[in-house]
C-alpha cells in the first residue's frame, strides 16, 4: 500500500478538467470581445470613408478629432463635417445599434423557443411594425410630425406593440405561456398582418413603393433623431434581458428541469420575451424589417462559443452590430449610377445562402 507524502493534496481529474475548460473558454471569450470591440471602432472609421463625396481618410480622422475638441476645427472643412458627422456617422451608429438590437433579440428567441430557426421576427413583431407604418402611408400621415419625431417611426412602434400584446394574447393557455402555442400565435400574427399590407398596397397604388421600401428595410434619409428615438426602448429592452439572462440559460434546458431548479417558467419566459420584442420593436421602427441578422450572427457565435448566454448576448450583439454596418455600406455603394438598395435585400443576399450552408454542414447537431 503506497503512503502518500504528508501536505499533499489529490487532484480530482473530472473537476481538473473542467476548471481547465472553463479557463480556456473565458479566454477564448476574451479574445473574441477584443477582437470584436476594435473591429466595431474600425468599421466606424472605415464606413465614414464610403460614399458619394470622397474624403480622405486624414481628414476623416481630423474631423473626429475636431467634433470631439482634441484638436482645433478652424481648418476643418464644413461641408465635410456635415457629410461626416451628421450623414455618415448618424447612419453608421444606427445601423450599429439596430444591428445589436436584432442580433440580440434572436438570441433571446432561439433561446426561450428552443427553435434553431427563431428570430426577432417569429412571433410577428416586425409585421406589426411593418402594418403600423404601412397604415401611416396609406392615411397619407408620412409627412406628419408628433414632439418632434416623423410619424412613421411611431406608429411602426405602435404597431409592434400591438402585435406583441396580440401574440401574447393568444398565445396563453389556462393563463400560461407555452412556447409551441407562442410560436403558432406568432405565425398566425404575422400571416394576418402580412395579408393587411398586400390590402393596403392594393388600395393604394400611390404609396406601394414606399411601403415596400419600408417593408424591405433601409437607413435612407435616417439619422440622429431616429437613434435617439429607438435608443430608449433599445436600453430598456437590453437591461431587462441582462436580468434574466442566467434564467435564460436554465430555461434552454427545458421546462421540467427549469422548475426543478426554482425558476418561473412563464414569468421569466415572459420578461424574455418583452425584453427581445423591445429591441425588435426598436430596430424596425427606424429601419423596416431587416431580416437574417437575427437568425444567422448568434448561431455563428454559438459554433465558436457554445451555448452560455450571457457571453452569446454580448458577442452576437457586437457582431451583429458590425455584419449590419458594413450591409448597409454595401447598399450605398453597389449599384453604380449612386442608388441605394434596401439593406434588407443585402443581408437576405448573404444571409440566406450562407445560413443554407450553415444547415447543411451541421444538420440535425444544431444547439441551443
Amino acid at each position: 500500500m503506497t503512503n502518500r507524502p504528508s501536505g499533499t493534496k489529490t487532484v480530482d481529474p473530472v473537476r481538473a478538467g473542467i476548471l481547465q475548460k472553463e479557463r480556456h473558454d473565458r479566454g477564448r471569450f476574451v479574445g473574441l470581445l477584443v477582437l470584436l470591440l476594435l473591429g466595431s471602432v474600425a468599421s466606424v472609421f472605415g464606413a465614414c470613408l464610403f460614399g458619394r463625396l470622397e474624403i480622405p481618410p486624414w481628414d476623416v480622422l481630423k474631423t473626429f478629432l475636431a467634433t470631439s475638441g482634441i484638436v482645433e476645427g478652424s481648418e476643418i472643412d464644413a461641408t465635410w463635417k456635415a457629410v461626416v458627422i451628421h450623414i455618415r456617422l448618424s447612419r453608421i451608429c444606427l445601423s450599429l445599434l439596430v444591428g445589436v438590437a436584432l442580433a440580440v433579440a434572436g438570441t433571446v428567441f432561439q433561446g426561450i423557443l428552443r427553435n434553431p430557426l427563431a428570430d426577432p421576427f417569429t412571433i410577428g413583431v416586425s409585421t406589426g411594425a411593418a402594418f403600423g407604418a404601412s397604415m401611416a402611408l396609406f392615411l397619407g400621415l408620412g409627412s406628419g410630425q408628433v414632439l418632434g419625431f416623423g410619424f412613421i417611426p411611431l406608429a411602426s412602434l405602435g404597431g409592434a406593440v400591438a402585435a406583441l400584446f396580440a401574440v401574447i394574447s393568444l398565445g396563453r393557455i389556462n393563463g400560461r405561456l407555452r412556447r409551441e402555442t407562442m410560436v403558432l400565435a406568432g405565425i398566425v400574427v404575422a400571416t394576418f398582418l402580412s395579408a393587411l399590407i398586400s390590402l393596403v398596397k392594393a388600395l393604394d397604388e400611390e404609396s406601394v413603393s414606399s411601403i415596400v421600401f419600408w417593408v424591405m428595410g433601409s437607413f435612407q434619409g435616417r439619422g440622429w433623431r431616429h437613434a435617439a428615438l429607438a435608443l430608449p426602448y433599445a436600453v430598456a429592452g437590453l437591461v431587462m434581458i441582462w436580468i434574466n439572462s442566467r434564467e435564460l440559460d436554465i430555461l434552454s434546458m427545458g421546462d421540467v428541469q427549469a422548475k426543478q431548479m426554482g425558476v418561473h417558467t412563464d414569468r421569466v419566459r415572459l420578461r424574455l420575451m418583452i425584453g427581445a420584442s423591445l429591441l425588435t420593436a426598436a430596430a424596425v421602427s427606424v429601419s423596416g424589417v431587416i431580416g437574417f441578422v437575427g437568425l444567422v450572427v448568434p448561431h455563428l457565435i454559438r459554433m465558436s462559443m457554445g451555448a452560455e448566454h450571457r457571453r452569446l448576448l454580448v458577442l452576437s450583439g457586437l457582431l451583429g452590430g458590425i455584419a449590419l454596418l458594413w450591409s448597409d455600406v454595401l447598399a450605398r455603394i453597389l449599384l453604380p449610377g449612386g442608388e441605394e438598395l434596401p439593406v434588407g435585400v443585402v443581408t437576405a443576399l448573404m444571409g440566406g445562402p450562407f445560413f443554407c450552408f450553415l444547415l447543411k454542414r451541421r444538420g440535425a447537431k444544431v444547439r441551443i
